[in-house]
C-alpha cells in the first residue's frame, strides 16, 4: 500500500473538512502538508508555523521556507512569533512544545477542525525510549496517541517512518529545512535519536518495529486495566483504606493514580508510587507530587488538589 493510501486509511485526514497542519519546515511536516492537500484538498487545509526566534537567522529562514512551501501548495499560512520570557526557568523544549500546541489549539478552534502534526513512527520510538529513561511506569511505554481530542497524528497512525517522509519529499521535489539542534547532544532527545536508537538497531535491525508493536500491545492492554480500575471504584471518588489495601499493590497503585488524576485533571505518575505511604497515613493529609494530595479521614481516602503555597511575607 502506498503512502497516500496508508495515511488515508487512518481516517485522520478526511476529504473536504477543515484542517490545520503544524509546519516547521522539516521533512515530516512538509510530507504531512503535501499529503493533507492531496487527501483533503487545498481549500480545506491551512498551515501554522510557530517561530520561537531561538536560532537567529535560521529561524527567520524557516519561516520564509514555510511561506514558500505553502504558496507552492496553495495553502494559507499563519505564522505566530513567540518569545521565551527573559530568565524563564525549566526545560526549553517543554516550553516550545507548550507554546506550539497552544498556538495550534487556537488556530484549530478558529478553523473549526483538527490540528495535525507530523509525528512519525520514528518519533514514537524515540519518545518511548526517552520516557522509559525518565518516567518509570507502564504509561511511559505507551507513547503518543494517534488522536487526542482535536490533535491528530496521521503519519504516526500509518506507521510512517522518518526515512519514508524524506523519500516522499525527494520524489515530490519538496525541499525541507534541517534543524541543527535536533542533533545537538546537549539535548536528551537528541542523544536518544543519535546514539541510543542506532545502538538498538545495531543489536537487531527490527528494533524500531519491535518497540512499536510493544507499544500497540500495551495500549490495548491498558484499556483493559482501565476497565478493571473503573470496576474497583464503581463510580466513586473515594475509597476505604482497608478496601484499597485489599486490592493488592498492582491494582492499588492504579486506583490511587486514577483518583489523583480525576482530582487534579492532569497526569500524576508519582501518585502510584506512594501507595505504601497512603496506606500507612492514618487520618491526615499527604502530598503525593504532581499537584495531588491524599486525605484520609475516618478510614476513607479521597484525593484533592494540593493547595497553593501561602504568599511569602516580606
Amino acid at each position: 500500500m502506498d503512502l497516500v493510501a496508508r495515511v488515508a486509511a487512518t481516517g485522520l485526514l478526511p476529504a473536504g473538512g477543515p484542517l490545520v497542519v503544524l509546519v516547521s519546515g522539516g521533512r515530516d511536516s512538509t510530507c504531512l502538508l503535501d499529503l493533507a492537500v492531496t487527501l483533503a484538498g487545498p481549500g480545506a487545509v491551512s498551515a501554522l508555523h510557530v517561530d520561537y526566534g531561538l536560532r537567529g537567522p535560521a529561524s527567520a529562514a524557516d519561516a520564509e521556507h514555510c511561506a514558500a512551501l505553502c504558496a507552492r501548495l496553495g495553502v494559507g499560512l499563519r505564522t505566530e512569533r513567540v518569545r521565551r520570557p527573559e530568565g524563564a526557568a525549566g526545560n526549553l523544549h517543554a516550553w516550545a512544545r507548550e507554546a506550539r500546541y497552544a498556538a495550534g489549539a487556537r488556530a484549530a478552534a478558529q478553523a473549526g477542525g483538527p490540528l495535525a502534526t507530523g509525528h512519525t513512527a520514528t518519533d514514537q520510538v524515540e519518545t518511548i525510549l526517552y520516557r522509559l529513561a525518565t518516567s518509570p511506569g507502564r504509561r511511559a511505554l505507551l507513547g503518543m496517541e494517534a488522536r487526542t481530542g482535536d490533535l491528530v497524528r496521521p503519519l504516526l497512525a500509518a506507521d510512517v517512518t522518518r526515512a519514508e517522509t524524506a523519500d516522499w519529499c525527494r520524489r515530490r521535489g519538496l525541499a525541507w529545512r534541517e534543524d541543527a539542534s535536533n542533533a545537538d547532544p546537549a539535548f536528551a532527545r537528541s542523544r536518544v535519536r543519535e546514539t541510543l536508537l542506532p545502538a538498538l538497531e545495531a543489536v537487531d535491525g527490527r528494533a524500531v518495529g519491535s518497540v512499536l508493536r510493544t507499544a500497540r500491545l500495551l495500549r490495548e492492554e491498558a484499556a483493559v486495566l482501565d476497565e478493571v480500575v473503573e470496576g474497583a471504584l464503581a463510580g466513586r471518588d473515594r475509597l476505604g483504606v482497608d478496601e484499597l489495601a485489599a486490592l493488592g499493590p498492582a491494582l492499588g497503585r492504579l486506583v490511587v493514580r486514577r483518583l489523583a488524576e480525576d482530582a487534579t485533571g492532569r497526569s500524576c505518575p508519582r501518585a502510584a508510587s506512594r501507595l505504601a505511604d497512603v496506606l500507612a497515613l492514618g487520618d491526615g493529609a499527604l502530598d503525593l507530587g504532581d499537584g495531588a494530595r491524599a486525605v484520609v479521614g475516618d478510614g476513607v481516602l479521597r484525593l484533592e488538589r494540593t493547595p497553593p503555597l501561602p504568599p511569602r511575607r516580606c
